[in-house]
């Protein structure tokens, strides 16, 4: 039997401040954050898509713009998110470093959907250190104390850690959850990838609960 501070399930996300869908899977990860409460603890980890030196797109190439018609935009309507091809498309290791300087600060929540956000729905660069100070400021953490964090390079091994554990673990791409009882090794977690709909992930969640 589980109490209030010994959840039964576990669920760890992998995702990308610069991945559409991965916004596009939050409102839904909200909801079961609602519904469950404490019987599920989640954990968020870092997966960089392109990370450096790999080149970033172009943000007017015609195949970023047919998946934004054609599969984000549709799906953003039916999520209620305002969404918008950005105009800059950034690294992402120093949004992904600031996200996890939030968790050590008790504000992840807030700031994650927080850089989401500014990316999808306002174009800002968000691997610009002053555009995560910003962003910092608006969700109660202390400006100063992120750039230190970054300019110190702070949470560099934990964004390295994640990643690595996603290649031990075989993921390969964002957004994917893994889902497993809280008794059981993430090993043995099932691995659900892509943007669920809410039927689905609730359907999964109370059959382990069971």
């Amino acid at each position: 039997m589980h109490t209030d501070t010994q959840p039964a399930l576990r669920v760890d996300i992998w995702s990308d401040y610069v991945c559409p869908f991965c916004y596009l899977q939050l409102p839904v990860l909200e909801q079961l954050q609602a519904r469950y409460g404490a019987m599920i603890e989640w954990c968020w980890h870092a997966f960089e898509l392109r990370p450096e030196p790999l080149t970033t797109p172009d943000p007017q190439a015609d195949y970023l713009r047919m998946t934004w018609l054609q599969a984000v935009l549709p799906m953003a309507d039916r999520r209620q998110l305002t969404m918008k091809i950005p105009p800059v498309q950034p690294h992402s290791r120093k949004a992904l470093e600031a996200a996890n300087f939030a968790r050590s600060q008790g504000r992840f929540g807030d700031f994650n959907r927080a850089l989401f956000r500014a990316f999808f729905e306002y174009g800002q660069n968000i691997g610009e250190d002053q555009v995560l100070l910003q962003l910092a400021s608006a969700t109660g953490l202390g400006p100063e104390a992120l750039h230190l964090a970054l300019q110190e390079q702070q949470h560099r091994v934990a964004v390295s850690d994640d990643e690595a554990l996603a290649d031990t673990l075989g993921l390969r791409a964002v957004p994917v959850l893994l889902l497993r009882r809280a008794s059981q090794p993430l090993s043995e977690a099932q691995v659900l990838n892509g943007t669920l709909p809410l039927q689905r992930l609730t359907r999964e969640i109370d059959a382990l609960l069971a």
